[in-house]
């Protein structure tokens, strides 16, 4: 069974009701996640828009049926590794898709994005739920 980790706009997309990833969400034969850093990110826009019951209502409801991974020694020593090879390669990634990157790698987990950037880091698989089908 796989593991797909949900990258911060994957979860925009969910929340507010995108068909096409709702569907591969409903239909997923896999454990769905996202990673600490994607959690922090998303109650980081929360907070900027505290009148927003709603929204916050959703990303409850959306956290109790999603894992929440930690971020922890073994996903730190990956993410030191990826961001050097990336910076050797010359194509850093943004400092939370870095961590976010090294967090799928750590736990073998297929990353759910539609964010091009992913596709520079070597052995990480990749999905795209907005394009349906």
């Amino acid at each position: 069974m796989s593991i797909f980790m949900l990258d911060t706009n994957t979860v925009g997309f969910l929340v507010r009701g995108r068909p096409a990833v709702v569907a591969r969400a409903v239909a997923t034969d896999g454990t769905l996640c996202v990673s600490a850093v994607t959690r922090g990110e998303v109650a980081f826009g929360l907070s900027r828009r505290p009148a927003s019951t709603a929204l916050k209502t959703a990303i409850s409801e959306l956290w109790d049926r999603v894992d929440t991974l930690p971020w922890d020694s073994t996903v730190a020593d990956c993410y030191g590794a990826l961001r050097a090879t990336m910076e050797r390669k010359g194509k850093p990634l943004s400092a939370f898709d870095m961590m976010i990157a090294a967090h799928a790698l750590a736990v073998g987990a297929v990353l759910v994005t539609n964010d091009s950037s992913f596709v520079a880091v070597d052995g990480l698989a990749l999905e795209d739920w907005t394009k349906g089908g």
